[in-house]
């Protein structure tokens, strides 16, 4: 299933995705895509549904994060080894863990809002997974079992806020905005290996990113394995997994970062494409 909210911000309905590829308003009796809906047993719910039957949205709505509830996202760095060679980091002996602020998410389409006095702003598309049970400390081989589905990330980020400022970098990943999530949450049975998915960044028009997720140093299965050993994940987390080579940081001669105009085109297979505005902070 391909599960999807849609509407003004703040007011969001939840719907589905049909296979002519159109939105499909929920029945009332789901709310909305709550961490509840996540669960093992309210996608079985979702699964009885018929979407040809459901009530088509007209238009082109604007269209929010796809899931609501999120607790904590956690992002992963330096997880493509190309990545780490282009940023002039050793590749990680385990995964590099840090946060994104919840502030921080916004709906797929819309626009990415710079930090005020920010140079250095940057683009990352990134797999994201969702978790749907409660999992503490899970084993590998039970892993993909505790995440209800995936979904296209653009880990959006400062670099002299993360790189050249004291602290931690979660200075420059939490900006409003800087989290842009969906279309759609798709569940994991569309999505039958998540280490096959082949992605791409564009910035106006230009290629900069392309890749796919079997090139990640820690798959999904370790990477919700290692984090549930440090903290309980719960339904409606969200995991930012790490990017590709091809950011503005790693461009050379010249370090090439995002300014107020620019358009960011971010996909994933089977996950869909998105695509923000940058404006001035």
């Amino acid at each position: 299933m391909k599960l999807v909210r849609y509407g003004a911000a703040g007011k969001e309905k939840p719907g589905i995705v049909d296979a002519n590829g159109r939105i499909r308003a929920l029945p009332r009796k789901f709310k909305d895509i709550t961490p509840d809906l996540l669960s093992s047993s309210g996608l079985a719910a979702l699964r009885k549904l018929k979407p040809e039957k459901l009530p088509l949205v007209s238009g082109k709505p604007r269209l929010g994060v796809p899931f609501t509830g999120c607790a904590k996202i956690v992002a992963v760095g330096l997880n493509y080894s190309d990545h780490a060679k282009e940023a002039g980091m050793p590749i990680p002996a385990e995964p590099i863990l840090f946060m994104k602020a919840i502030t921080s998410l916004s709906g797929p389409n819309d626009k990415v809002k710079l930090l005020r006095d920010s140079r250095k702003g940057d683009w990352e598309v990134e797999l994201g997974v969702v978790i749907g049970r409660k999992a503490q400390y899970v084993s590998e081989a039970d892993a993909l079992k505790y995440v209800a589905g995936y979904c296209v990330a653009n880990d959006v980020s400062e670099r002299e806020f993360q790189l050249e400022r004291a602290g931690q970098w979660v200075k420059g990943k939490s900006g409003d905005t800087f989290c842009p999530t969906g279309p759609w949450l798709v569940t994991t049975d569309e999505i039958k290996d998540p280490q096959a998915l082949k992605m791409s960044l564009k910035v106006n028009g230009e290629v900069k990113q392309h890749g796919s997720t079997s090139t990640m140093i820690f798959g999904v299965k370790t990477l919700v394995s290692y984090i549930s050993r440090f903290m309980t994940l719960m339904p409606g987390d969200l995991i930012v997994t790490g990017t590709p080579p091809g950011v503005g940081l790693g461009i050379k001669p010249v370090p090439q970062f995002l300014k107020a105009g620019d358009t960011m085109e971010v996909y994933i297979e089977g996950l869909g494409t998105q695509t923000q505005q940058v404006v001035a902070g």
